[in-house]
């Protein structure tokens, strides 16, 4: 009896482990969407993140890094509920557009209701997508975000490699260390290897920033110059496919 109930405490450890505390991951991505669809209507209700911190600590730092330019042309990589592009537009001297890409129809869904709800609508596009094939253009972005999403990603190399693809020369980029996690084997970088693996994609001025306890904020500018692209339509973008519209009023490019 003693063993059968340590033989089911190990289980429902380990169930845990793979389901709650590393997010599917190890899982396969199918179990990670899977988990994201699940949990995406109590997601906000789960993280509880603060409107004033999160224009403390994410909008205000964007804007300040982005003037004078106020109409930025941005992309925010595994979007979730919205909360990079909630940040943005609760900011008074934004004037962008925000193109915000998740693989989970669950948490797009949530994201697109608190949007409307805030009437930010004319700033904002999401669409489903996959992070490791982002279906736009090189140098197609004055911004790509991507937060606490790296570390979920099946190839987390190939997911940054994306980000810095289409940034344009000279653009920013902002996403995500994650620190002080003990149980996820093979899944986080060092400060140093991800700075590495920065460089060695093109990016220069790379900034690591205490945020959270679980995270550092990481900052880096793409090599080179280019012209600001500035806000523009999801439909007036290079994109790599054709623009398609399901039955649930989200959009994929295809």
């Amino acid at each position: 009896m003693t063993w059968l109930l340590l033989g089911l405490l190990l289980i429902v450890i380990l169930l845990w482990w793979l389901l709650i505390r590393t997010e599917g991951v190890y899982l396969g991505r199918k179990v990670v969407i899977w988990l994201y669809d699940i949990y995406a209507t109590r997601y906000d209700n789960i993280v509880q993140h603060e409107d004033v911190d999160e224009h403390i600590h994410l909008a205000i730092p964007i804007m300040t890094r982005l003037e004078p330019e106020t109409q930025p042309l941005i992309l925010d990589v595994a979007t979730g509920t919205g909360r990079i592009p909630l940040a943005l537009c609760q900011h008074a001297r934004f004037e962008g557009t925000i193109i915000g890409l998740d693989a989970s129809r669950g948490m797009l869904k949530q994201a697109s209701q608190k949007i409307n709800a805030n009437h930010f609508e004319d700033y904002l596009t999401f669409i489903l997508g996959d992070g490791h094939e982002l279906p736009f253009d090189d140098n197609s972005f004055d911004m790509v975000t991507c937060m606490e999403a790296l570390e979920f990603m099946p190839y987390p190399e190939q997911g940054l490699a994306e980000l810095v693809r289409v940034l344009r020369p000279a653009g920013l980029l902002l996403t995500t260390r994650r620190i002080n996690e003990p149980l996820m084997p093979k899944k986080l970088w060092s400060q140093a290897i991800m700075q590495k693996l920065l460089l060695d994609n093109g990016m220069v001025e790379t900034e690591f920033e205490q945020w959270q306890f679980d995270y550092e904020k990481v900052w880096a500018v793409k090599s080179g110059q280019s012209e600001f692209i500035g806000a523009m339509p999801l439909e007036a973008l290079p994109i790599r496919g054709e623009l398609k519209i399901g039955e649930d009023g989200i959009i994929q490019i295809v």
